[in-house]
C-alpha cells in the first residue's frame, strides 16, 4: 500500500510538472488586459504607479524631459508612424479647388513641415515628402529623387499656384474672397480632434487657406467618424476636401512591394473613391502599372525594381492626392518592472512580439491603449486600424513575418523550400496539381505543359484552432478558393465581389498557377512570381488561413445574403454593417449560418472533393457554434492568445494564453529580439570651411556600423557628391580630393551621413553645414562627439511582398494602419 502511494504521488508530481511547463509553453503571462486610456497624461501616471504595465500610444516628449518625470519608467524611442494629408481630387457639381493637379501640388509649399516637426512634435520626427522616410530601407533608393523636389515652406508661391489654377476655371476674387457663380468657394477640412498634432496641423492649414481667401469649414472627429465622412463617402459629394491622416505599422519591412500601391495607386482601393463602382474614383493608370509591377515581382533585377520605385514615388508626389508631412519618433513608456519588450523598427513596442515575450512580477499583463475599438474586426477587409491590429497580432499567427530589425521575411508557421531559375526559365507543373475554377465551381487538374516561374514547397506547422478543432489542409484549400472566388468578377451580377478586396485579390491570383497536395501538412505551390530574394518568393506563394474554414464560409454567406459587408466602403454603399466578429450582433449572424450549415449537412463547394465524412463537418460547425455561445463573439484563430471578452462598457479587451499542447512555439522563442546593437556614429571631425580645389578629410568613428553613405548638397538642395564606403574597425576617413572639392559650390553646403548596419536596418544619421570658399580661410576643425546620436537628430523609419492567400485572407498584416 505504501509503495502504491509513492507511485501515485510520483505520477501526480509528474502530471503537475507537465501541466506547469505546459501552461508556460508559449508565453510568460497567462492573460493580458487591454484598457482604453484616451488621456496620455493619465496613462503615463498609471504606468508609473504600476496600474498599467505599458501604454500603446506615444507620450508627449515634454512629459519625459527630466529624470524625475521618468522615474519608475523605461522609455523607448520608436519610429514607423507618419502624418499625411489626403486631398479630395474629385470633379463635382460643387467647385473643388483641388480637382486640378497643380493646386494639390501647391499644398506642398503651404504646409510648414519644419514647424510641424520642431514645434508640434517637439523635434521628435523628421520632415518627409513621400511615403518613405529616412530610416525606411527603401529611402536610400529614392533619396536623389526626393532631394530634387526641394520643398520649402513658401505660402506666397502656394498662393500664386493655387490662384492661377482656380482662376483658369472661372473663379474670381471679390473683396478678398474667392467666388464662383456668386458663391464663395468653400474648403471642408476634416480634422482629427483626438490627436493634438493633427488637430494643430488642421487648424494651421485652415488658417493658411482662410488667409488665401477661401471659406473654411472645419469638421472635427476621430477615426470612427473619418471612416464615414472621408473613407466611406462618395468624393463627388464633397463632404470633405482635406483630411489630416495618421499612419502606423505592424512590422518593419525590407522589400516593400505594397506600400506605394497602398499610398498612391487607385487599384489598391485606398485612394478617393476606394473602387466603389457607384462613386467617383481617382484614376491613374501609370501609377497602377508601376506599383502593380512592384507588387507582382515584374522586374528582372534589383536595379529594375529600384527604377520602378523611383518612378512611382515621383509620380505619387507630382499627383499629390496624398501628401506626406512628417515621420514620427514616438516615445513609449513601460513600467520599470516589465522585461522582454521588443521595440520593432516598424511597430515600436506594440510589436506582436512584445506581449508574447513580456515578463512581469505577476501572471497578468495590463496594457493601456488609446482606443479599444475603432473599426470592424474581420480578416478579409476589416482590422484596418492600428488599435485592432495590435491585439489581433497576438491572437492570430501568420505563416510568415518580418524580422523586427532587418525587415527580412522569415517563416513562422511553416518551413519552405524554393525552386526558381529567374523569370526566363520555367518549371513544369505536375498534372496532379489543381486550381479552383470559379466558373464551374470546382477544383480542376492542370493541363499538361503547364509551367510556372517558381515552386515553393511548404511544410506547415498546424495546431488546434482556439475552439479546439485541429487545423488541416481544408483550411488551406478553402482560403485559396476564397481568394480566387472573390478575386474574380465573372459578370456584373457576381455576388462574390467586394469593392475593396476584389481589386487587390485580382492582382494576386494572376500569378497563382496551381497547388499540389503532398501529404496532410505539405503542399507545393506554383506561381508566376520571381524576386531576387527567395524568402520573398515564399511569402508571395504562402497559403494560410487566419480563421477556420467554416468561419470564412459563414462570413461569405452573410455577405452574399446582404446582411453585412466585408469592407467599410461596401457597408456604406449598401447601408449594412461592416462585419465585425467581435461585436455580439454580428457574431450571432455568423452563429445562425453555422447552425444552418450543420442542420442542412452543408459542405462548401471548395471542400466537396474532400475525403472527410459528414461527422467532420458537423464537428467543425458545432465547435464554432459553442465558442460563439460561450464567448459572445466569433473571433477564432490560432495564435498564442485567444480573445476571452470584449466589454464596450468598460472599454476593455481580455485575452488569455492558449495553453494547448499542439501550439508549436515554446516560451522565450522570440527573446532573441529583445536586445539588438544599433548602428551608432560616435565621433566626426569635419572642417567648417573648405577651400575649392584643396584636399580635405572627414574622420568618422562608429560602433555597429558596416558602411557609411554620405551626400553633399548645395544651397539649393541639389546633390553634388554621393558615395558609400565600407567601415573597417569602426573607423572611416572620407577623402575629399582636390578634384572633388573643385566641384563644390561656393557658399553653404550640407553633408548628410548615414551609418548603415546589415543586422539592424535603421541607419544612424548625422547632418551639418559647412562653407566652401574660393580662397584659403583659417578656422579650426570641428570635432563632434555623440553620446547617443538618436538624441541629436530626427528620423522616420507594409502588405509587403503580399502573400497570395495568407494575406488576402487577413490582408493587412504589413500595411500601414490608420490611427
Amino acid at each position: 500500500m505504501k509503495k502504491m502511494l509513492v507511485i501515485l504521488l510520483a505520477l501526480l508530481v509528474i502530471a503537475i510538472t507537465y501541466n506547469e511547463s505546459f501552461a508556460e509553453k508559449s508565453t510568460h503571462v497567462n492573460s493580458i488586459k487591454f484598457i482604453q486610456y484616451l488621456d496620455e497624461n493619465t496613462a503615463l501616471e498609471e504606468v508609473k504607479n504600476g496600474n498599467l504595465d505599458l501604454y500603446y500610444y506615444r507620450i508627449s516628449p515634454d512629459r519625459l524631459e527630466n529624470e524625475q518625470s521618468a522615474e519608475g519608467l523605461k522609455i523607448y524611442d520608436s519610429t514607423g508612424g507618419s502624418y499625411s494629408l489626403l486631398i479630395n481630387p474629385a470633379e463635382s457639381e460643387k467647385f473643388n479647388p483641388f480637382s486640378e493637379k497643380d493646386a494639390r501640388f501647391a499644398l506642398n509649399y503651404l504646409v510648414d513641415r519644419k514647424l510641424i516637426v520642431n514645434e508640434l512634435m517637439g523635434g521628435y520626427g523628421s520632415q518627409i515628402i513621400s511615403y518613405y522616410g529616412p530610416t525606411d530601407p527603401e529611402y536610400l533608393t529614392i533619396i536623389k529623387e526626393l532631394e530634387s523636389f526641394n520643398f520649402k515652406y513658401n505660402p506666397t508661391l502656394a498662393n500664386k499656384i493655387i490662384s492661377e489654377s482656380i482662376m483658369e476655371r472661372g473663379v474670381e476674387k471679390i473683396n478678398g474672397k474667392w467666388v464662383k457663380n456668386n458663391e464663395e468657394v468653400e474648403i471642408s477640412i476634416f480634422i482629427r480632434s483626438d490627436d493634438p498634432v493633427r488637430k494643430s496641423i488642421g487648424e494651421i492649414l485652415a488658417k493658411e487657406l482662410d488667409d488665401m481667401g477661401f471659406k473654411i469649414k472645419k469638421d472635427y472627429g476621430d477615426l470612427n467618424k473619418a471612416f464615414v465622412v472621408v473613407y466611406g463617402s462618395n468624393p463627388a459629394d464633397m463632404n470633405w476636401n482635406l483630411y489630416t491622416e495618421g499612419w502606423g505599422r505592424s512590422a518593419f519591412v525590407k522589400y516593400d512591394s505594397i506600400g506605394l500601391g497602398q499610398m498612391y495607386s487607385p487599384w489598391f482601393s485606398n485612394m478617393p473613391g476606394f473602387n466603389d463602382p457607384s462613386y467617383w474614383n481617382y484614376e491613374n493608370k501609370r501609377l497602377d502599372e508601376l506599383t502593380q509591377k512592384i507588387y507582382k515581382g515584374d522586374f528582372e533585377s534589383s536595379e529594375k525594381r529600384s527604377e520602378l520605385i523611383q518612378e512611382a514615388v515621383v509620380e505619387g508626389i507630382n499627383e499629390s492626392v496624398r501628401i506626406f508631412l512628417a515621420s514620427k519618433v514616438d516615445q513609449y513608456v513601460v513600467n520599470q518592472n516589465v522585461e522582454g519588450v521588443v521595440n520593432d523598427l516598424g511597430a515600436g513596442i506594440p510589436s506582436r512580439f512584445t506581449p508574447i515575450n513580456a515578463k512581469t512580477n505577476d501572471e497578468e499583463l495590463t496594457i493601456g491603449v488609446k482606443q479599444i475599438y475603432q473599426g470592424a474586426w474581420n480578416p478579409i477587409m476589416g482590422l484596418t486600424d492600428t488599435y485592432s491590429r495590435q491585439i489581433w497580432g497576438i491572437i492570430s499567427d501568420p505563416i510568415t513575418f518580418k524580422h523586427p530589425f532587418t525587415g527580412e521575411t522569415f517563416p513562422v508557421r511553416a518551413q519552405w523550400e524554393v525552386e526558381t531559375s529567374g523569370l526566363d526559365k520555367k518549371i513544369n507543373v505536375p498534372t496532379e496539381a489543381k486550381m479552383w475554377n470559379p466558373t464551374v465551381q470546382k477544383w480542376e487538374k492542370v493541363s499538361t505543359e503547364t509551367f510556372a516561374t517558381s515552386k515553393v514547397t511548404f511544410d506547415f506547422k498546424f495546431s488546434n484552432w482556439h475552439n479546439g478543432e485541429a487545423m488541416d489542409m481544408n483550411d488551406i484549400l478553402h482560403s485559396l478558393y476564397f481568394t480566387i472566388e472573390w478575386g474574380t468578377q465573372i459578370d456584373e451580377k457576381d455576388k462574390t465581389f467586394d469593392t475593396e478586396f476584389t481589386p487587390r485579390a485580382a492582382q494576386s491570383i494572376q500569378t497563382i498557377v496551381a497547388i499540389n497536395e503532398i501529404d496532410k501538412d505539405t503542399v507545393e505551390v506554383y506561381v508566376n512570381y520571381w524576386h531576387f530574394n527567395e524568402n520573398e518568393i515564399a511569402e508571395w506563394a504562402a497559403m494560410w488561413s487566419p480563421v477556420p474554414w467554416e468561419l470564412t464560409a459563414a462570413m461569405e454567406k452573410a455577405v452574399i445574403d446582404g446582411k453585412v459587408s466585408f469592407s467599410r466602403s461596401g457597408a456604406t454603399s449598401k447601408s449594412v454593417n461592416w462585419l465585425s466578429l467581435i461585436v455580439p450582433n454580428d457574431a450571432q449572424i455568423i452563429k445562425e449560418y453555422l447552425k444552418e450549415f450543420r442542420d442542412n449537412e452543408f459542405i462548401p463547394n471548395s471542400l466537396k472533393q474532400s475525403q472527410k465524412q459528414q461527422q467532420y463537418f458537423d464537428d467543425r460547425f458545432d465547435s464554432s457554434i459553442k465558442w460563439i455561445e460561450k464567448k459572445n463573439h466569433a473571433v477564432i484563430s490560432n495564435g498564442p492568445f485567444y480573445l476571452e471578452t470584449y466589454s464596450p462598457e468598460s472599454r476593455t479587451i481580455l485575452v488569455k494564453a492558449f495553453e494547448d499542447k499542439s501550439y508549436p512555439f515554446e516560451i522565450g522563442t522570440w527573446s532573441k529580439f529583445e536586445n539588438m546593437q544599433f548602428p551608432s556614429i560616435k565621433k566626426i571631425n569635419i572642417e567648417k570651411i573648405i577651400q575649392q580645389g584643396e584636399f580635405t578629410q572627414i574622420d568618422i568613428e562608429t560602433e555597429g556600423v558596416t558602411s557609411i553613405l554620405y551626400f553633399i548638397l548645395d544651397s539649393e538642395g541639389q546633390i553634388q557628391i554621393s558615395e558609400e564606403s565600407e567601415i573597417n574597425e569602426n573607423e572611416l576617413n572620407i577623402k575629399l580630393t582636390s578634384d572633388i572639392t573643385k566641384k563644390l559650390q561656393v557658399g553653404t553646403n550640407q553633408i548628410k551621413i548615414f551609418g548603415i548596419s546589415n543586422s539592424v536596418l535603421k541607419p544612424d544619421i548625422y547632418e551639418t553645414n559647412f562653407i566652401v570658399t574660393n580662397e584659403k580661410s583659417e578656422i579650426p576643425k570641428t570635432e563632434i562627439n555623440f553620446q547617443n546620436i538618436e538624441n541629436e537628430i530626427s528620423y522616420d523609419i507594409g502588405i509587403i511582398g503580399m502573400t497570395v492567400v495568407a494575406i488576402m485572407i487577413g490582408i493587412t498584416i504589413f500595411l500601414k494602419k490608420r490611427f
